[in-house]
């Protein structure tokens, strides 16, 4: 959620920031600013009403001991309370319209950002080159298949299109992926936590995925009087709320946070023709990585989150590259993304692996995620940041392609071998 006190003093440079990120916000930003001058305005006279009505009440004892008629202070304290009462329910029809309209607004992207989408992203770096082959080389579903690492066809038996099943050497590779990401976390000083995979819907408001995007996830059928849940998207979901309504020591942050999880997302639309087997679909496996920091040291949480990402990507040899989204490419609730994308060959481009993103104080804000300045002992907004560290599903097409021998076998990224004990991948294994 955006400050409210810095849209009201800034409201011609937030509907500039929203323009480069393709929304016309001028009425949404009117009607909230008409609707926060119309809240405060009640709320004070409401409070000079209640002051009043608090006087009247201190001078019934007095009226009383001195013989005075109390029916006229009676009749004027219940006109009063009847006004509260009235203006009560107009306060709360008027807040209703106005969180509606402040929960439903973005986050304001960074003034550095390009305007626009895709067309406007920046690739910043490239590490490697692209693989080159001597040979016919194969996509990653005949490979995958060939070397009996992925049951296609049983995952769609079992839970329709956009699943799949991990066999033998390729839940062994999907399990090392998983322990290389984790061991590496850990030894950068996160923290691991293993959270629920489903979720209350606060979770969502805060992460800023609610209310806007409620239908893109799997929801659970509830009795009326349980908790209605959802399945996560991703752990990120759940790690920003970790801290919600609470407010941390200055001496507590950052708070540095891994897990990892299966996440469940409908994938609304159609595949294009390059995004069979494993590129898209309704459940794969992540590690995310969630930090909270002071507001001042939140670039540096940035590039950090960032250079893990790499360094993870680095690590396994890939031919990739890092690119700074444009505003309207970044998702509702960042001010900042980059992605890294590695190089898939049988589809002569970039699929994203991590996306690491700076939200600011949006989502501590929705989540009232606070901390206490150790001199003034005034709280404020923490700063919260997020970023893949890493999806599989993309990884492993990749580590198959890229990594294929003439032969049909796969040859192990050597950081992965430990978690294997094997240095290629054959048939029959």
């Amino acid at each position: 959620m955006i400050d409210i006190k810095y849209i009201r003093e800034n409201p011609a440079e937030v509907i500039e920031r929203f323009a480069i990120k393709g929304r016309d916000a001028n009425a949404e930003i009117k009607e909230i600013l008409e609707l926060d001058e119309k809240r405060r305005a009640m709320i004070a006279e409401n409070e000079t009403l209640k002051a009043e009505q608090n006087r009247a009440s201190k001078m019934v004892p007095q009226y009383k001991k001195e013989g005075k008629d109390t029916a006229e202070l009676f009749a004027k304290m219940k006109e009063m309370s009847a006004t509260i009462k009235a203006n009560d329910e107009k306060l709360s029809d008027v807040e209703d319209r106005f969180n509606t309209l402040m929960l439903g607004l973005p986050n304001l992207p960074d003034r550095d950002l390009k305007p626009g989408g895709k067309e406007n992203n920046e690739p910043l770096r490239y590490f490697g080159e692209p693989h080159k082959f001597g040979f016919e080389p194969k996509n990653h579903v005949d490979i995958c298949t060939d070397l009996g690492l992925i049951d296609y066809k049983r995952g769609v038996k079992l839970s329709g299109n956009g699943f799949w099943i991990y066999r033998g050497m390729g839940a062994r590779l999907e399990w090392a992926l998983l322990n290389y990401f984790i061991e590496t976390h850990l030894s950068n000083g996160f923290e691991l936590v293993l959270v629920p995979h489903m979720l209350g819907y606060e979770c969502g408001l805060t992460a800023g995925q609610f209310p806007k995007f409620e239908e893109d996830v799997y929801w659970l059928e509830t009795a009326e009087d349980e908790r209605r849940r959802f399945m996560l998207p991703t752990a990120e979901t759940a790690l920003v709320s970790l801290h919600r309504d609470e407010i941390l020591s200055e001496a507590e942050l950052p708070k540095k946070y891994i897990s990892y999880t299966p996440c469940f997302r409908r994938e609304a639309g159609s595949y294009r023709a390059d995004e069979r087997g494993m590129v898209r679909g309704h459940q794969f496996n992540k590690v995310e990585m969630v930090q909270y920091t002071l507001p001042e040291k939140s670039d540096e949480a940035f590039d950090e989150l960032v250079a893990n990402a790499e360094n993870l990507v680095r690590g396994l040899g890939f031919h990739f590259r890092t690119v700074k989204l444009a505003a309207e490419d970044c998702s509702a609730s960042m001010a900042r993304t980059y992605d890294i994308e590695i190089h898939i060959p049988s589809m002569n481009g970039y699929k994203e692996v991590s996306s690491v993103s700076n939200a600011r104080d949006y989502q501590a804000r929705r989540g009232n995620m606070r901390f206490r300045r150790e001199g003034s002992g005034k709280p404020e907004f923490v700063h919260t940041l997020n970023g893949s560290g890493l999806a599989t599903s993309r990884i492993l097409p990749a580590i198959v392609e890229q990594n294929q021998n003439a032969d049909g076998s796969v040859t192990v990224p050597e950081v992965l071998r430990k978690y294997i004990g094997a240095e290629r991948i054959e048939r029959g294994m």
